[in-house]
């Protein structure tokens, strides 16, 4: 049994989603583990982490404008609003879908479903660097 722990570190372009399936893959296929359980973690409280479908960049869409109905950035909605009007809702949003993911490891490979990938869904306008942390335990 081995363990490997490292970081990722990532910088959207924008808010929204992002697929990070291939650098995640990549620092895979250099850990020589061929089953085992990957935990990602997200080391911040303004963006988080999904496995959401990979395949039709219409759901982003609809995942990005559902999340803008859930928790709007409207000006006054929020008491906490120390870095803008998008402070507030960046939180709830990464308070209703996580920071972590767990991902089995299948003959050295991730047990994504076809249409599965791993998402930073960046909640702020200003996007700053995000850290992901990567943990590997397995064989």
């Amino acid at each position: 049994m081995q363990q490997r722990l490292d970081q990722l570190n990532v910088r959207a372009p924008s808010q929204g989603l992002h697929d990070i399936t291939s650098p995640v893959r990549q620092w895979l296929s250099e850990a020589g583990v061929s089953t085992g359980l990957l935990t990602l973690f997200c080391r911040h409280t303004s963006a988080s982490l999904i496995l959401t479908e990979n395949a039709s960049p219409d759901v982003r869409v609809d995942m990005e404008a559902a999340f803008e109905r859930l928790a709007p950035e409207t000006e006054g909605l929020y008491a906490h609003d120390d870095e803008g009007p998008d402070d507030m809702p960046a939180h709830i949003r990464t308070a209703m879908t996580g920071v972590n993911l767990s991902i089995p490891l299948i003959a050295g490979r991730l047990a994504l479903g076809t249409w599965q990938g791993v998402f930073l869904f960046e909640h702020r306008r200003n996007t700053p660097e995000r850290l992901i942390a990567l943990h590997l335990v397995g064989e």
